[in-house]
């Protein structure tokens, strides 16, 4: 377990350390643009949520002010796999230079067990709000907070957080 930990950690700080160098690729309009971007923006992360996935993340801003997230994750501990795979549907209600606010809704399908799921509720939709923040150039930081319906009837409001490095 202590070495998932430190191989978790290791693979982090390899994929924020360069990205902390990297100069801004992608530089949003300004207050008073278009409410959707001109052209295509691509992101790739990291994003957890029990509404859309947790795992990379892949983001695709089209030139509107719809986007959408693919998300998927996967690991096997003592023959015991978990996996997810989520999408989530983004339309810009404002955005800034340095931030944007949206509602977004999304699903999700997560698996864990050992040949049959044991998850309770392993298929999720999500409706909610969203903001997303330039950390620095080309690094945005997000959270969503999502009404989560769960496939056993379930209902929660529950957070959702990711970072993303953006390029064209």
């Amino acid at each position: 377990m202590a070495s998932l930990k430190k191989l978790i950690f290791s693979l982090v700080i390899a994929v924020t350390m360069p990205l902390n160098l990297a100069s801004a690729q992608v530089i949003a309009p300004g207050p008073g643009a278009s409410a959707g971007f001109s052209r295509s923006v691509f992101g790739i992360g990291f994003f957890g949520g029990p509404a859309t996935g947790l795992g990379l993340s892949f983001r695709h801003h089209l030139p509107s002010v719809l986007s959408y997230q693919i998300t998927a994750g996967a690991i096997s501990i003592e023959s015991k796999l978990s996996y997810d795979f989520g999408l989530e549907l983004q339309i810009d209600v404002f955005r800034s230079y340095s931030s944007r606010f949206y509602v977004g809704g999304g699903t999700a399908y997560f698996y864990s067990g050992n040949g049959s799921n044991t998850m309770k509720g392993p298929v999720r939709l999500g409706l909610g709000v969203g903001i997303e923040y330039a950390a620095s150039p080309g690094l945005h930081v997000m959270g969503d907070l999502f009404f989560t319906y769960f496939s056993d009837g379930t209902v929660l409001p529950l957070p959702q957080v990711g970072f993303f490095y953006y390029f064209e």
